[in-house]
């Protein structure tokens, strides 16, 4: 939210636009005895909730891709692959909202490698015995499904941010 200042004491009386909470020292939060709290450090904190908010949500959808593994169709309880239709779209969507909000980092590492660490542990193994995982082809096509498109999804991130970074270093002159 944007508001005009017209606070002298924060060197904005000519009434342009600031960011809220980036005013005066005499907010709230800012005296001389506490450690004042910059926009970059604000950022970082929710970057890293919202990471946390994604890796919290691979695993939810992990749990519930496992559990759509199930599915069947008709009377001949065919499978229905509905749980890899759901992971290939979903990972790549994590790991691309990571890196949105981190950007160049290995952000988006953490929603794939906890919804492919989800599936594995909770998937393979179990306190009574074996995992929740069917063993044939499906749990095979959840695994597939999920880990590959996110990978490529990291991969094309990664190259993209290195052509930036290196197009960006040619275009700078040097002195």
């Amino acid at each position: 939210m944007i508001t005009e200042r017209e606070d002298p004491a924060d060197g904005r009386a000519d009434g342009t636009a600031t960011d809220p909470g980036t005013g005066p020292a005499t907010d709230p939060g800012t005296g001389p005895d506490s450690e004042p709290r910059t926009p970059s450090r604000r950022r970082t904190v929710l970057a890293a909730l919202a990471v946390a908010v994604l890796a919290l949500d691979a695993v939810l959808l992990a749990w519930t891709e496992m559990a759509w593994l199930t599915l069947r169709v008709g009377a001949a309880g065919v499978p229905l692959p509905v749980a890899a239709l759901v992971a290939a779209l979903t990972t790549p969507v994590l790991v691309l909202g990571a890196d949105a909000v981190v950007p160049g980092s290995r952000a988006p590492l953490v929603p794939l490698g906890l919804w492919t660490l989800t599936v594995l542990v909770a998937g393979l193994w179990s306190p009574v015995g074996a995992g929740v995982l069917p063993p044939d082809w499906r749990a095979v096509l959840l695994l597939g499904a999920g880990v590959v498109p996110g990978a490529l999804a990291v991969s094309w991130r990664s190259a993209r941010h290195r052509v930036l970074t290196s197009s960006r270093a040619a275009a700078t002159p040097r002195g």
